[in-house]
């Protein structure tokens, strides 16, 4: 009888689930993760899952993908689709894949990232370009990935790219900008120096053809005086061309003799950055975080603060009565909590000689410690209460009442049955008593010793 009710139910399943659930034949499916890697594909299997999260196509022959190639994958999270034949990408090719959130295209033959390649992924964290031949990056490619984290465009041909559409509004969490190996020869570096601090910090310029100039130099040695990672760990992979001569190029970080003329030098009497200690902090606690640089001398400049929880703060934009921002450029928390601990960094600009100087604070903000553990206090309190209970035993008697005093223990009193009706044992009432006394009938045993042992003999 159960031998013929599995092939039963695998035949409902079969009926219930739809057509485009089944696996490709070329593809592994387990779980959520479906696997076509290696399996010499030229275009997409059809149909794909559309319950799948991962998608893995590497290492194939697909040349394009046109519009809605993804739009029965509502769920997809992770395509991987590195090391194919790619040159481009069709208009609304992610189409109804709004979740993606990791998307590797590295390895392809892409030439021109266009601006529709990524429209509709603003969930997406994690962008995978490198090993390409892109030359150009149009200006509204990266506009509308808001959760954007990491892009990576190295090893490719890039001579221009678009550092003005990257602000603080538009990509808050991207920490992350590889541009590394490419073939760029100036950059504007205003739109560089406009980045946003997090960005700055995960720049990566190196080995490009860049001219050695002093707006170049300006940069790079403010990044390394602040201490930035991308410098520090590829110091000698940041070279620069003497008046564009790729044959006399050098490592500007090592060999500073070329930039001596430069303007630079005048920043180093005058720090443009002052990096302070840890400024640590109670949870609840008032802290003040002061805004001196090279230009406090001056006396028409104007704040503004760049916070870690609350972005930028200046005094038409305070909104928050905990928060004070003072003349002098002094900002005032009073109450700090935990989620306020970060790099906070003041600008001071004289808006008349066109400068401006900054100043970064690292706050901690600490949780209050738990309360200490008084043991000796505990010790004391438990010996008071303890004698408490040892005098208690002592001089206090649990029942006082004269009818639960027990008879003397050297007699015995054994009592004769009475039919009259049974009163309490433990405290019977005075008409009982005196009726006991009246009509008493009382025996005593008395132990008789004799040669072979004890016996008892009844005695009245």
């Amino acid at each position: 009888m159960t031998s013929g009710l599995y092939p039963g139910l695998l035949l409902l399943l079969l009926r219930i689930l739809p057509s485009d659930e089944t696996c490709p034949s070329v593809c592994l499916c387990v779980a959520d993760t479906v696997s076509c890697s290696s399996t010499g594909l030229s275009k997409l299997p059809v149909p794909l899952p559309s319950f799948s999260s991962t998608l893995d196509i590497s290492h194939n022959y697909l040349s394009w993908l046109g519009p809605g190639s993804f739009k029965r994958m509502p769920r997809l999270e992770n395509l991987r689709m590195s090391h194919n034949q790619l040159s481009s990408l069709g208009v609304g090719v992610f189409h109804n894949a709004s979740s993606l959130r990791h998307l590797d295209l590295s390895s392809n033959k892409l030439q021109v990232v266009e601006q529709h390649y990524f429209q509709g992924l603003w969930r997406l964290e994690e962008l995978l370009l490198y090993n390409n031949k892109i030359a150009q990056v149009e200006a509204g490619t990266l506009i509308g990935l808001s959760s954007l984290k990491k892009v990576y465009f190295s090893l490719n041909q890039i001579t221009d790219f678009p550092f003005f559409s990257i602000q603080d509004h538009s990509h808050p969490f991207l920490t992350m900008l590889d541009l590394s190996s490419n073939r760029m020869s100036r950059l504007p570096w205003e739109d560089v120096k406009a980045l946003p601090r997090l960005v700055q910090r995960g720049l990566y310029l190196h080995n490009n053809s860049l001219i050695c100039d002093c707006s170049m130099y300006s940069v790079f040695w403010h990044w390394d005086l602040r201490g930035y990672d991308t410098l520090k760990d590829f110091t000698d992979e940041h070279t620069c061309s003497v008046f564009g001569d790729q044959r006399a190029s050098i490592r500007f970080l090592r060999h500073s003799r070329f930039f001596h003329n430069c303007s630079v030098e005048k920043a180093h009497s005058q720090p443009v950055t002052v990096l302070l200690s840890n400024v640590l902090v109670s949870e609840g606690g008032r802290v003040r975080l002061d805004c001196q640089t090279s230009l406090s001398s001056s006396t028409e400049l104007s704040f503004t603060w760049l916070s870690p929880s609350k972005g930028y703060i200046t005094e038409d934009s305070i909104n928050d009565t905990l928060i004070s921002l003072f003349p002098n450029g002094t900002l005032e928390i009073l109450a700090a909590k935990v989620n306020d601990s970060g790099l906070y960094v003041c600008t001071a600009m004289d808006i008349k000689q066109a400068l401006n100087a900054t100043r970064e604070v690292n706050v901690t903000v600490l949780l209050p410690p738990p309360e200490s553990f008084n043991t000796g206090y505990t010790t004391l309190l438990g010996c008071v209460v303890t004698m408490i209970f040892i005098l208690i035993y002592l001089y206090l008697t649990p029942c006082r009442c004269s009818c639960c005093k027990q008879p003397k223990p050297p007699v015995i009193p054994v009592a004769t049955y009475d039919p009259s009706p049974l009163t309490s044992v433990f405290c019977p009432s005075a008409r009982d008593q005196a009726k006991v006394q009246a009509d008493k009938r009382v025996a005593f045993m008395e132990p008789m010793l004799s040669g072979e042992g004890t016996e008892w003999t009844l005695e009245s």
